[in-house]
């Protein structure tokens, strides 16, 4: 038998662009701070954290946590590439899950130099070596930063396969996205660029512009996990979100055997994430109401769509030109403003994502909330590669004070 989980408290710092003099140590215990204070915890009473970031040495959890308190509880450090700190929070969440502890915490932060990532290491190979060979066998490399290529080689792919697929159809997705950011406090980009704009913008790769990618960022985000008799005993069934499903896949042997670009950037392994977790929910993606998914570039926000279920492949348009993926249709899609616009500090972004979806199903977005959200969808992905898809809801709706429609679960 495993236990109920449910994310008590949240906090995120800003997302800005890199700062020399900003130390990831002060980000970290922002956010560690203010997901206490959400829930009114103290931090002795946090019985284990898991701590993910991608640039930085070993122990830097550590150093973030002991700014707030040092009680000699074991402190794991995660590195997941881009799904790193959707990876510390499924750790947190097994682990009270399975019993082991009642309190846990996540915590993702990252400190990013300026520009496009780089290998760190120039004396051995690189994790995705495997995807490197196979993009390199396909493709002629250009000038462009590798991810934009990655990416763009899909959506091209994708729009050749799909002719219904257009290069607007991509801008349109970046336009909604700054749209939804200006209303976001904590988003790094609060601009919003209408989609003849984001047209008009240079060009990262191809047909890819500035806004169909993702800022270089710096940021944290924190969330606080605890077990039923947890919330009972601490009087937390207000703010309690209950964690229906979290799951993760893993690279198949599709994504390099059929030498397609769509693959190569983990389609299946999504694919087959979101079906998992559906099926253990029990839920359909039409029993979602808001998403906080992983748009590091507009294609991957519109091939996901077909991956979490939303649509059928090919058909993602339609979510598009119907207005489905925003505010007045099936879905509200990345009302953060997403990756593209909110920013992308690698460690942090599967727990902003995590934090969005709290004060959304709390009743708490402020400006930007969802109107009558009872189910949340998460993904986030990391290429070389891990996908984490998780569903939410409000844990006790009938404590929380807000006027909401009855749940439909």
């Amino acid at each position: 038998m495993t236990k109920k989980v449910f994310v008590i408290g949240v906090g995120m710092t800003k997302f800005e662009k890199p700062r020399p003099l900003v130390e990831y140590t002060d980000l970290g215990k922002e956010a560690v701070v203010k997901a206490l204070n959400d829930c009114k915890l103290d931090y002795k009473e946090i019985e284990h954290a898991t701590c993910g970031y991608v640039l930085g040495d070993s122990t830097c959890g550590q150093a973030c946590l002991y700014e707030v308190g040092m009680t000699g509880i074991p402190i794991i450090n995660v590195n997941n590439n881009c799904s790193t700190g959707s990876t510390a929070l499924l750790i947190a969440k097994q682990l009270v899950e399975g019993g082991i502890y009642n309190c846990t915490l996540a915590l993702g932060f990252e400190k990013m130099l300026r520009g496009p990532l780089i290998t760190k290491f120039n004396d051995r190979s690189t994790p995705m070596q495997r995807h490197a060979d196979l993009f390199n066998e396909m493709f002629e490399i250009q000038a462009s930063p590798i991810t934009a290529q990655f990416f763009g080689q899909a959506g091209l792919e994708h729009m050749k396969k799909h002719k219904n697929i257009k290069i607007e159809h991509f801008a349109k997705i970046a336009s909604k996205n700054s749209k939804h950011s200006v209303n976001n406090p904590n988003s790094q980009l609060q601009t919003e660029y209408k989609f003849e704009e984001v047209l008009k913008q240079d060009s990262v790769f191809e047909f890819l512009t500035k806004a169909q990618a993702c800022p270089t960022s710096s940021g944290a985000a924190c969330a606080i996990l605890a077990s039923e008799e947890f919330v009972k005993a601490h009087k937390l069934e207000a703010q309690a979100v209950e964690v229906l499903a979290m799951e993760m896949a893993t690279d198949v042997p599709s994504t390099f055997e059929s030498k397609s670009a769509v693959k190569l950037v983990g389609y299946d392994m999504t694919k087959q994430c979101a079906d998992k977790a559906f099926k253990k929910a029990n839920l359909k993606p039409t029993d979602v109401q808001v998403i906080e998914l992983h748009d590091c570039y507009s294609v991957n926000e519109l091939l996901t769509y077909s991956q979490l279920g939303l649509c059928e492949e090919g058909k993602e348009n339609e979510i598009i030109d119907n207005g489905d993926n925003t505010y007045g249709g099936k879905w509200v899609i990345n009302p953060s403003g997403g990756l593209l616009s909110k920013g992308h500090p690698l460690g942090a972004t599967g727990l902003a994502q995590c934090y969005e979806l709290c004060l959304q199903l709390r009743g708490e977005a402020d400006k930007r909330q969802c109107p009558n959200a009872i189910v949340g969808l998460q993904q986030n992905i990391g290429l070389g590669g891990a996908s984490v898809v998780a569903l939410y809801k409000l844990g006790f709706p009938e404590k929380n004070q807000l006027k909401r429609l009855p749940a439909k679960l």
